[in-house]
């Protein structure tokens, strides 16, 4: 199994115009590989870009993400915690990467104090 870095399942789950061959690249690598890891830091990346770069809106991410859980191909880090998240980010006005935050300190069982 490999693991992918945001850049790489940006070119995966979009088409990107300003570079198609590296969304070419990125789709047969894990068409190659079959499965890829995809890290917490990866999940929350994705989302920041998809947000910021790709001007996508929430229901659009929400589709991404849910593609993320429920596909064979990526193992997620923490897949539980991200479910959990992905549920917060639907049904509340936290951003995907506060409620992943709320998540870990809940499944950890501490207090999570913030401003937000």
């Amino acid at each position: 199994m490999i693991a992918l870095d945001t850049n790489v399942l940006v070119r995966v789950l979009t088409d990107d115009d300003e570079s198609p061959l590296q969304t070419q690249l990125a789709r047969q690598l894990v068409k190659r590989a079959g499965r890829v890891y995809i890290s917490q830091i990866v999940q929350v990346e994705l989302v920041w870009v998809l947000e910021r770069a790709y001007e996508l809106d929430k229901n659009q991410i929400i589709l991404a993400l849910t593609l993320l859980k429920d596909s064979p191909i990526y193992e997620l880090q923490h897949p539980t915690h991200f479910e959990l998240a992905l549920a917060r980010f639907i049904n509340h006005n936290a951003g995907f990467a506060d409620a992943l935050i709320v998540v870990e300190s809940e499944q950890n069982q501490y207090t999570l104090w913030t401003f937000d």
